[in-house]
């Protein structure tokens, strides 16, 4: 085996890496990754962290190349990633298909679970979400924030709160144990964001990241990119 290749990564593309694991493996090659919000991985990648992967928002990553942090040609996007809500497993399902449903939905809550909504782009987006209805205020005491969508949903999952609510990118939802997929933001409110990987310049496995990179965008695992909530492009 050959050092592991070090990975940045935002939460949404958590559960397609750790999906596409045994086939690296076969391939000889190890993945350490460090996921979360993509605000705080960009962050993370220019204050130096090991990295030899990107996995970041589109935007962003042609950022980073323009800045001389990712490789010219190496990006390889692999989806499209929609913001949706989510309810504890097992729970009556709830309208969310217009704004007065998911209004009422959240007035309801007992506690509404997010991302950070400074770094984190569903986190960023649900806070402008909630501003448009009237509710950043009035429902403010009833926000837990985390790092990242995908603690956030495991903590949804744990809670005991009566009516509990989360609202991160589809892919940190389908792939945490313990909540449900309501539906995506009503059509006035959706974001859909393009995930990417690439290679970075300082990257001492480049090789095997691009092996990475090449594989999570692969024809071979649409199936489970799509199932993991990664619309096609």
């Amino acid at each position: 085996m050959t050092e592991p290749v070090h990975l940045l990564s935002g939460g949404a593309a958590q559960g397609l890496v750790r999906g596409v694991e045994p086939q690296l493996a076969e391939r000889g090659i190890l993945v350490s990754g460090n996921f979360g919000a993509v605000g705080a991985m960009r962050d993370r990648l220019l204050a130096g962290d090991p990295c030899d992967l990107v996995i970041l928002t589109q935007a962003l990553i042609a950022e980073l190349e323009r800045q001389g942090h990712v490789q010219p040609g190496t990006a390889q996007p692999l989806g499209r990633v929609r913001t949706g809500v989510a309810v504890k497993a097992g729970v009556p399902m709830p309208a969310v298909g217009d704004a007065t449903a998911l209004r009422q939905l959240l007035q309801n809550a007992g506690a509404i679970y997010f991302p950070d909504p400074v770094k984190a782009t569903a986190g960023i987006h649900f806070m402008k979400v909630l501003r448009s209805l009237g509710l950043d205020e009035a429902k403010k005491d009833s926000f837990r924030t985390f790092p990242n969508g995908a603690t956030a949903m495991r903590e949804l999952a744990a809670c005991a709160e009566p009516d509990a609510v989360g609202c991160t990118q589809v892919t940190e939802i389908l792939y945490t144990p313990g909540v449900q997929l309501a539906g995506g933001l009503p059509p006035e409110f959706e974001l859909a964001t393009v995930y990417t990987a690439a290679v970075c310049t300082r990257a001492r496995s480049p090789e095997a990241a691009a092996a990475v990179a090449a594989l999570l965008a692969s024809p071979a695992v649409a199936a489970l990119r799509q199932r993991g909530g990664f619309d096609p492009l």
